[in-house]
């Protein structure tokens, strides 16, 4: 079972029948965006097949980050930085964001090279990082009893809760004008000369010109239906939580462990730089395109094989031959941790940073990442499908960079200027 979520009342006394744009999907992509174009003067729709924030959204490990990104990426996760700043004051609530800092800690030559050759790209454009020797590193890390070659490290990166940020958000755009549909899955486009008129949902029709697919590991199969070609793949990443400890502020990530500090006093701890991608059948499908980044990142990797390859390809074959939508059957992707991986991250930690030895397991959950061949999200309108958009894709980067891209989705939208470059994101690249 998933960590426990913020509550978002979405009663309402009618259905909505119409909006100026429907948003599919109730992450912190999809609520930021509406939120935004609310503020716009947008009749806007949120629809959420479950609850919000119920998947990755609220699974993630809470970090929001300049550090590490594609450098694409960093003209966004500035902008995101500056609302993250203001969040509470945006939401009037407390959403946890704190700035705490994160390290990258090197165990060896290769690694701090690695993490230089990124700096020396990402500190011209503005990333504030330094990269650190072992001495610097040591002092930065006092409880640490390893002696790290060196580290990467951002002073000016945070931590957020997720459970309490995006319901936080949802509730700021409910403010703002947005109706929130919970347990309302969209199953479909309706199309009428080549443009969108309207979005089929299991409730009902909400006729709409514009509409905004946010689903995160549930947009490719979307897609497929409309004959729009997505590539994007599923990885599954595990997630536990202790109860309250005396240990750092900052948060930190090396190979096999990454932890940072809870607003409970607790810990959020997942293993490393290791990904476990899900072994379905787009992987076959879309294997030659995700290569490049399966060798570049093949260290990392620790494919999974489960019973999600018999589901997905039972749901996929009866969502594309006219069957029922998997949206109403399965309203929560609510995947099993992988408990080795993390008791592995846990003696790995215990053994660097000693204080962790005495941390006491309060939970795990997994969660599914939306992935793209680059690594870099689709913020997109479709060039093939007048009036449909995509914000999908975010690689495990969306937390953070989640304000900025709902903004940037908005005013792609709108028909106004955006606020960065949004040609790395476009659709067709692929």
């Amino acid at each position: 079972m998933g960590p426990e979520v913020d509550n978002v009342e979405t009663e309402f006394t009618a259905f909505p029948a119409q909006a100026d744009v429907v948003v599919i999907g109730g992450g912190i992509i999809g609520v930021c965006t509406a939120w935004n174009l609310a503020q716009k003067g947008a009749k806007v729709v949120l629809c959420e097949k479950g609850r919000i924030a119920a998947e990755q959204s609220s699974r993630n490990w809470g970090w929001v980050r300049v550090q590490g990104r594609d450098v694409r990426e960093l003209p966004l996760m500035f902008e995101s930085r500056k609302l993250w700043a203001r969040m509470n004051e945006l939401t009037g609530a407390e959403t946890g964001y704190r700035v705490c800092g994160i390290a990258y800690l090197n165990a060896n030559a290769k690694e701090q090279h690695q993490r230089a050759a990124w700096a020396a790209k990402a500190v011209p454009l503005g990333a504030g990082s330094r990269v650190l020797d072992s001495t610097e590193t040591a002092l930065l890390l006092p409880e640490a009893a390893r002696r790290f070659v060196g580290a990467l490290f951002t002073e000016s990166d945070a931590r957020a809760e997720p459970q309490l940020a995006v319901p936080a958000m949802a509730r700021a755009a409910q403010a703002t004008g947005v109706a929130i549909l919970q347990n309302c899955a969209v199953t479909g486009l309706v199309r009428e000369a080549g443009k969108i008129i309207a979005v089929e949902t299991e409730r009902g029709r909400i006729a709409c010109p514009k509409v905004v697919l946010a689903g995160g590991a549930w947009s490719r199969l979307f897609c497929r239906k409309h004959g729009i070609a997505l590539p994007q793949l599923k990885v599954r990443s595990s997630v536990l939580r202790t109860a309250p400890l005396h240990g750092p502020e900052i948060s930190a990530s090396a190979r096999h462990y990454a932890f940072r500090k809870r607003l409970d006093g607790g810990y959020t701890i997942a293993n490393g730089w290791i990904s476990s991608p899900e072994i379905t059948p787009d992987v076959f499908r879309l294997f030659f395109k995700f290569l490049p980044e399966f060798l570049s990142e093949r260290d990392y990797l620790r494919p999974h094989v489960s019973g999600q390859f018999l589901q997905e390809w039972r749901q996929e074959r009866d969502y594309l031959s006219g069957g029922n939508a998997p949206f109403t059957q399965e309203r929560i992707l609510d995947p099993a941790p992988q408990i080795r991986g993390l008791r592995q991250a846990m003696r790995h930690l215990a053994r660097d940073v000693p204080v962790f030895a005495d941390a006491k397991v309060a939970q795990s959950w997994a969660g599914f990442i939306d992935g793209t061949p680059d690594a870099i999200p689709v913020i997109s309108e479709v060039k093939s499908q007048k009036g449909f958009y995509i914000a999908t894709g975010f690689s495990g980067h969306g937390f953070g960079i989640g304000p900025g891209a709902g903004r940037l989705m908005a005013e792609i939208v709108a028909g106004e200027t955006p606020v960065v470059d949004p040609s790395a994101f476009r659709m067709e690249r692929f």
